[in-house]
């Protein structure tokens, strides 16, 4: 058998037969058809990772009591709300007790627009308030009452009665979203965040949750962070307002801690705590899919802890009873009429009332 020039195997009979190589198009395809393989195996991954992420959202149905957003830049109110029940493994987290959820944390979350600005309203759980008539999620109608305590609302009504509370309470003001977050799923996120570093100018000495921090720095996982935002003994003077400012403090450190890490620089981070934040959060209907939360989430990405304001809904000492607080309608009226009108909360919406700090000072520092 012999080789020639340019010619292929001569066989031992018959006519040589040249090998032509490949015409060009037919190698085009071949590698289109390679790239198509990929893409639909990369798409195929892509799917199952959205179709999770959208399957570990809970909803709940609120229908007319939402407004929906006028564009991705309009002014916004999110209602998020921390629940204290000690269903599944919360009872674990929170140091066990009865199932009743109840609104441990209520945040109005008001975003300006063009979503680079916001404030931020704490409801004090103790807080006197007259829930409106309303419906639950399962149907049940509820008559209104006047003077409960507004974690009470959640506690009867669940997600529906307090988005129609927190609308009563402040004349009118239009909610776009709800979001809410249990015990276990805030200690989740956490931890898939990596924890976080504070630093605490004072220590905290809580006998009746256990928590004991020296001052300086310190890092927190998921349940030591827990902790650190449920404390009430260990801060002020043992009240929710204390509370409330210490929470705002460990916020502003946290906001911060995200905006100075890159988490879209490392996919398996990202998917880590995409898949935590998903699984820790209940929201409306219209968010229950994360290419809507993802988009939410996208429009306020330039928001960072400089750009938020922290607010205490305006109160007073209830008369007799400093462990109840009563709203002043003074000064809450010129709350709810700057996030009305899309402007900051003046200074004299919060002055000369029980929301200014207590004197716990600046117990958490960024870290």
């Amino acid at each position: 058998m012999t080789y020639g020039p340019r010619w292929g195997r001569i066989p031992r009979m018959g006519r040589p037969t040249r090998t032509r190589p490949r015409p060009r198009s037919t190698r085009l395809r071949l590698v289109l058809c390679s790239l198509a393989g990929v893409l639909l195996l990369a798409g195929g991954a892509a799917a199952y990772t959205w179709h999770r992420l959208s399957g570990n959202l809970g909803s709940v149905e609120l229908g007319s009591l939402l407004t929906p957003e006028a564009s991705a830049t309009s002014d916004l109110n999110i209602l998020v709300v921390g629940s204290d029940s000690r269903a599944g493994k919360n009872a674990t987290r929170a140091g066990g007790g009865d199932d009743t959820g109840r609104s441990d944390t209520t945040l109005l979350l008001h975003v300006y627009g063009g979503r680079t600005k916001a404030a931020l309203v704490s409801i004090p759980r103790d807080t006197i308030v007259d829930r409106p008539a309303c419906t639950t999620a399962s149907g049940q109608k509820l008559p209104g009452r006047a003077g409960v305590m507004f974690n009470s609302v959640y506690e009867r009504g669940g997600a529906p009665c307090t988005v129609a509370a927190v609308e009563s309470l402040s004349g009118g003001l239009r909610i776009n979203h709800y979001v809410e977050v249990d015990f276990n799923g805030f200690a989740e996120l956490m931890d898939a965040l990596g924890g976080t570093d504070i630093v605490l100018a004072k220590p905290i000495d809580d006998k009746q949750s256990g928590l004991h921090l020296r001052a300086g720095k310190h890092h927190l996982d998921g349940q030591q962070a827990l902790d650190l935002v449920r404390t009430r003994y260990g801060v002020g003077n043992g009240s929710d307002l204390g509370r409330i400012q210490l929470q705002h403090q460990f916020l502003t450190a946290l906001l911060g801690r995200i905006a100075g890490g890159d988490l879209l620089a490392d996919p398996v981070r990202l998917f880590t705590v995409a898949d935590a934040a998903t699984n820790t959060l209940t929201t409306d209907s219209s968010l229950a899919h994360v290419a809507n939360l993802a988009s939410l989430a996208y429009s306020m990405k330039g928001l960072g802890a400089k750009d938020v304001q922290m607010v205490t809904l305006p109160a007073q000492l209830e008369q007799g009873n400093e462990d109840r607080l009563v709203p002043d309608a003074a000064r809450g009226a010129k709350l709810w009429a700057a996030l009305k009108g899309d402007r900051p909360v003046p200074e004299a919406a919060l002055t000369g009332t029980a929301s200014v700090p207590n004197g716990i000072g600046q117990v958490v520092k960024p870290g």
